[in-house]
């Protein structure tokens, strides 16, 4: 199986300049992101457990906003009867269709929210839709988000992460059957029904591809193929609240799966070998050392003292 080349829709289709315009305003979506969710109370034990908690709350809130955005991809009023509609059960999550002939539909989107404290450090959505049901511009984007003030706030959305919905499902498939393959396994796909590979498949059709061996259940863990791997690094290496990215996710991993004192400490002067491994070779003296890590642990001790 050959690696798949990017996909586009045709730039003569009559609606690409919206599409366009749509792919953009993603990127923006964290300038013009508001809620009145508050999370107050959190132990930290539990911090993992606000992603699965909140994720549909941030999914919901983000198709509200694109509606609410109407004035930056529809300003002269030409997609009047068009509207971002939500639908369960189904790929993709949400269609730009006309309200008024559910069958008129311009394109799709597959929709995920990232808690990026999560244990696993990578979004960790299965994503099987088989190619054949995506249309060219349907899109699978990536909305990562975290709290205001780590550990309690209010959600903040950081910059999404957007790609054709048909290369990513081209792409999942290339990777199992190379990965697969490069280790004598099976490596064959089961596709869905001939008659269920078209898009915008409805609630009961199955569309989506399964690996024929995936006793792990890994097939579909789109992140794990390669294709995020840019951005999941940009993402951790941005700082929050003056500390990276990469470095919360590994304390508060330190400190939630463990229930003693002696293993938190364990875990802690790991995390300072990992930090201090990190630095460059200029910089590996002991107090610049010693600086970044009481940042981390200073920087913990404000916020969980805010904490009502």
């Amino acid at each position: 199986m050959s690696e798949p080349s990017e996909v586009m829709p045709d730039k003569k289709w009559t609606h690409y300049k919206l599409w366009e315009r749509i792919k953009a305003i993603f990127y923006s979506l964290p300038n013009h992101f508001e809620t009145e969710l508050v999370i107050r109370g959190i132990n930290v034990t539990e911090i993992f457990s606000v992603g699965s908690a909140f994720s549909t709350v941030i999914e919901t809130q983000a198709v509200t906003l694109l509606n609410g955005l109407r004035n930056l991809w529809d300003s002269d009023n030409r997609y009047s009867e068009y509207a971002f509609v939500r639908q369960s059960q189904t790929f993709p999550d949400v269609l730009l269709r006309n309200l008024h002939n559910e069958n008129d539909i311009l394109f799709g989107i597959e929709l995920k929210s990232w808690y990026v404290l999560s244990k696993e450090g990578e979004p960790s959505f299965r994503y099987q839709i088989s190619p054949e049901a995506c249309a060219d511009a349907d899109l699978l984007v990536v909305i990562p988000w975290l709290l205001s003030e780590v550990i309690s706030g209010t959600p903040r959305l950081l910059t999404p992460y957007t790609e054709s919905a048909k290369y990513a499902a081209e792409y999942r498939n290339y990777y199992w059957q190379k990965s697969r393959s490069g280790r004598g396994e099976n490596a064959a796909i089961r596709k869905p029904p001939p008659e269920n590979r078209h898009p915008y498949p409805k609630s009961k059709q199955h569309a989506s591809d399964e690996a024929e061996n995936d006793k792990g259940g890994n097939f579909g863990r789109i992140a794990r193929a390669g294709i995020l791997d840019n951005y999941i690094a940009d993402i951790k290496a941005h700082d929050y609240l003056g500390i990276r990215i990469a470095h919360w996710i590994t304390f508060f991993k330190a400190i939630s799966e463990t229930s003693t004192d002696v293993e938190i400490d364990k875990k802690l002067q790991r995390l300072k070998n990992q930090i201090q491994a990190e630095l460059s070779e200029n910089e590996k003296d002991n107090s610049q050392y010693r600086k970044i890590f009481l940042e981390i642990v200073n920087r913990f001790e404000e916020l969980w003292e805010k904490k009502p």
